[in-house]
Order: C-alpha cells, then sequence, then structure tokens
C-alpha cells in the first residue's frame, strides 16, 4: 500500500521574501515556501520530489487517484487555519504561539516531583505566577509518565488533581488535565477543567473517548508506541518521523469515529517517549510535516533527557536553557501550544520571537 505525504523543507519569514510564493503554515506566524512529496511503499520510500509552492498544485494533479486525493487533502491542511479554544469563559487564540506552563501535584515526576504534593497552597501559588508570567494554560498532572515511574492508584491521582482544579478554576484560569485514565479525567473536568491531555492518546482508558466526546472538551493525542503497561516500550520505527505521523493519523481518525469534533483535536509528537535521541531529534526537525494532518501541533520537550544528553548530562533543574531553545524550534515550525516548566523565561523568548516575526511582515525592502 502506498501512503503519501507533503512535508514542508523551507520555512521564510515572510511571504514577500518569496514573492507571494509561500502559504501561512497551520494559521500562524510561518511561511512555508519549499516541500518534499514523498511516497512510501509497504513503509520504504520509493519517491522523493522537492517542489516550491507553487508548483506543487500541478504536481499533485499527475498523481494517481488515491494518492492525490490524499495529497490534496494535506495540501488543504498545510494552510488550514484553526478557531480558538474554547475554555470556559477564556478563549485560547491558535493564530499566535501559547504557553501551557507544568503544575505537577506527584511525588516523582522527573523534573519537579514532589514540589507540589500535598501542598495545596504553594501549587496555587506556582500555578498564578505562571499564569501572571503569560502562561495562557495550567497542566494539572497527578501520576509521572517518566520511564520507569511507579503506577498510580487512580483514586490517588483524583485526590492529588481536583482541589488544585477546582481553586484554578475559581481564579478563572484555562486548564487542562494531563491524564490517561477516565476516572481521573471525569473527575477533573467536573472539577472544571477544560483541555484532556492524554499522552496515552486514548489507548489507555477505552472510556476517554466517549467522555471527551460527550464533554465537548478538547483533546491533546500524544504518540507513544507503547501499550497500556509502559508507554515508552516498542519504540521501534522504519522511518521515525513518517511512522509517528501515521500513528498520529490513526488516532486523530479514531477520536473522529468516537465522536470527538474535528476542531477539538490536537496532536504531539510524544518527544521523549520510546524514541531515542537520533529519533527524537528528527521528529523536532520535522515538526512543520505535522500540520499536514490538518489539527493545531501541541509541543512538549520541556526539561526532557535530551537536553540532558546534548549537555553533558546536565541534570533537569538546569536544563531551561535547552528547554528555550527547543520552544523557539517549535514556533519556527508553526506549533500552536508548547507546554514548559520556565515560563518566565519562555515567554520572554516568545515576546523576541514575535517581534522579529512582526518585523518580517512590515519589511518591503527586499521588494524596492
Amino acid at each position: 500500500m502506498q501512503t503519501i505525504y507533503i512535508r514542508p523543507i523551507a520555512l521564510v519569514d515572510s511571504p514577500q521574501a518569496e514573492e507571494g510564493e509561500a502559504i501561512r503554515l497551520g494559521g500562524g506566524m510561518v511561511y512555508a515556501s519549499r516541500f518534499a512529496l514523498i511516497i512510501r511503499d509497504g513503509g520504504k520510500v520509493v519517491s522523493r520530489a522537492r517542489l516550491g509552492a507553487a508548483e506543487l498544485p500541478s504536481a499533485l494533479a499527475t498523481l494517481p487517484a488515491d494518492l492525490a486525493a490524499e495529497a490534496s487533502t494535506q495540501w488543504d491542511n498545510l494552510r488550514k487555519a484553526h478557531g480558538p479554544l474554547v475554555c470556559g469563559p477564556r478563549m485560547i487564540r491558535l493564530d499566535q504561539p501559547q504557553i501551557m506552563g507544568i503544575l505537577n501535584v506527584t511525588p516523582d515526576s522527573f523534573s519537579d516531583g514532589g514540589k507540589f504534593l500535598d501542598k495545596p497552597d504553594a501549587a496555587l501559588d506556582h500555578a498564578h505566577a505562571m499564569l501572571s508570567a503569560g502562561a495562557g494554560i495550567i497542566d494539572v498532572g497527578g501520576e509521572s509518565t517518566r520511564p520507569g515511574a511507579a503506577a498510580v492508584w487512580e483514586g490517588d491521582e483524583v485526590k492529588r488533581v481536583v482541589p488544585v482544579i477546582e481553586q484554578l478554576a475559581a481564579s478563572g484560569a484555562a486548564i487542562s488535565i494531563d491524564s490517561r485514565r477516565s476516572m481521573v479525567i471525569e473527575a477533573a473536568l467536573a472539577a472544571g477543567a477544560h483541555i484532556v491531555n492524554d499522552v496515552s492518546a486514548m489507548r489507555h482508558d477505552p472510556r476517554t473517548a466517549e467522555i471527551v466526546a460527550n464533554s465537548g472538551a478538547p483533546v491533546v493525542l500524544m504518540h507513544a508506541p507503547g501499550d497500556a503497561g509502559d508507554l515508552h516500550a516498542d519504540g521501534e520505527y522504519r522511518d521515525v518521523v513518517l511512522d509517528v505521523f501515521d500513528a498520529l493519523r490513526e488516532r486523530r481518525d479514531a477520536a473522529l469515529a468516537a465522536g470527538i469534533a474535528r476542531e477539538k483535536i490536537l496532536l504531539d509528537p510524544g518527544i521523549g517517549f520510546g524514541k531515542s535521541l537520533a529519533e527524537n531529534l528528527a521528529l523536532i526537525n520535522a515538526l512543520p510535516l505535522l500540520h499536514a494532518l490538518g489539527q493545531p501541533v501541541f509541543f512538549g520537550a520541556s526539561r526532557k533527557r535530551l537536553i540532558g544528553a546534548l549537555s553533558n548530562e546536565v541534570p533537569s533543574h538546569q536544563r531551561m536553557p535547552g528547554s528555550v531553545t527547543l520552544a523557539i524550534k517549535a514556533w519556527q515550525a508553526g506549533c500552536q501550544i508548547v507546554r514548559v516548566h520556565d515560563v518566565h523565561e519562555t515567554v520572554q523568548a516568545l515576546h523576541v520571537w514575535r517581534g522579529l516575526c512582526d518585523a518580517a511582515l512590515t519589511d518591503f525592502s527586499q521588494l524596492a
């Protein structure tokens, strides 16, 4: 069976840099001018052509009917603008990057485990500090998903997250629940959470899809190769970029089949989950491809192991500079939401990056 992919391979600051021959990627602040048109057969790449934005539509017209239809859909998806996420009274716009602040109420998360467990005042103070620093969403999690983390009883997970969510909701914050268990997700939504962030892409618990569909909440579907027991297991890829693309397409389609609205689905490549250093880096470099799936792209690599691997094994609490670098890379790829620990520093970087983007759009000297 043949499959086709349209991967952006050249990004520019503004459409005028290419005299209009560039597309606005994912309705955001990044433009793509050249693309790789890739065909796989049985998992093996059999064709790769490089085309400009003006050349691509005519090239699609020469493809066999089934490939042409999928490629046309991907071409439309790459240019698709996304409406805002509705989070109670708040609207989270997706035509510009948004920062999600991480709040772990766990004893064993890899970076900040134990800092906020059973300390509701400290957890809320930290959440409000992240909101004040510019986070648009707070992601509350009660289970560590690092490799080798101990399993958590869902009742304990509920007790950890619900009190914090209730108080954050009372303050008007936009809240995400980071969980893969339907009981926890249901309790969190009832307590005032607005978004479901499921690292198993709703594979862990068969009730999750029904709960999400009935609630109308947006859901983040993350790629992880392992099953319910160990999300990091079975990370074997023929081509990690295209394999992850295919897996996310399958989970998107499963969510649609479960009755979840198309505009409520976000996709996350799952950096650090069942992937080697080289595979993580390849995925990060290929992030623009994910816009071809037609959903907002969610990115989380804050303080992750790959930063330590590239930085003389620096401990997690000293990985802020690397985390900010990866956030910038995600914005340059058009990712709509970036999940981070270091909100103040990341927001400052975002303001500078946005200033550069705005200046590029208003710089007409290259047309003179």
